[in-house]
């Protein structure tokens, strides 16, 4: 899983605001982990319960540099996030259609992401029930569960290797072009960092904001819209 996250509002973030964002983003990343893992082992490959990957322990899913170190040098230098953590390991030889079991693996991830922010706009919706300053606190957590669920799902069904999104459109290509086209994964963490870093100089277009951010927030709007809160 890869993730991506821009707001100028970052820079001016209080600690208790790190905090809660930490918490969101590790649940987030947590679940979306374990959820490759789980749907992976359900179709009968067992690399990641080998592994101990089909668990909801943060510290399994956590890569030291992709998701500490890197998000906090881009923190603090150029004021936006992005991280990823460590890749579910997956045999797709061992899923019983190898094929069409990897679109379900692979589409586990972002859906848990929907689910997340699902869920957190149903309890934003119940979040009158609490008083005082615990119902800004707990609403503000919500809404930001809520937003970068939305994030992390969008971001993730791009269809550029290795990204979730990737894995689905393979399975509709023709056999000769899944196996180039995934190992195009190999420079795909080095497009996206040059998308990310260099793209808006280089274009003057906010490529990510337009496919991922927008996308994120008019779902995010639309959401709250049901829950009377848009």
């Amino acid at each position: 899983m890869i993730g991506q996250l821009e707001t100028p509002r970052l820079m001016t973030i209080s600690p208790a605001e790190l905090v809660v964002f930490a918490l969101c983003a590790i649940v987030a990343i947590t679940f979306h982990e374990a959820a490759h893992g789980y749907v992976a082992f359900h179709f009968g490959d067992d690399t990641a319960k080998k592994a101990g990957r089909v668990t909801l322990n943060p510290f399994k899913h956590i890569d030291l540099f992709g998701t500490v170190i890197l998000p906090a040098i881009l923190f603090w230098a150029a004021g936006f996030l992005f991280g990823y953590a460590k890749p579910v390991p997956v045999t797709y030889g061992q899923l019983r259609n190898p094929r069409w079991d990897m679109v379900w693996v692979a589409a586990a991830g972002p859906g848990m992401n929907v689910a997340l922010a699902l869920i957190s706009t149903l309890l934003l919706s119940g979040i009158g029930l609490i008083e005082g300053e615990n119902a800004a606190v707990a609403g503000n957590a919500l809404l930001l569960s809520i937003k970068l669920n939305l994030i992390l799902a969008i971001f993730n069904i791009l269809p550029l290797p290795p990204l979730d999104g990737s894995k689905v459109i393979a399975a509709f290509l023709p056999e000769a072009a899944v196996r180039p086209y995934l190992s195009f994964g190999r420079f795909g963490m080095t497009i996206l960092l040059l998308i990310l870093l260099v793209g808006p100089f280089l274009i003057h277009f906010d490529i990510l904001g337009w496919l991922v951010l927008r996308p994120a927030d008019w779902t995010m709007q639309a959401l709250l819209r049901l829950t009377g809160r848009g």
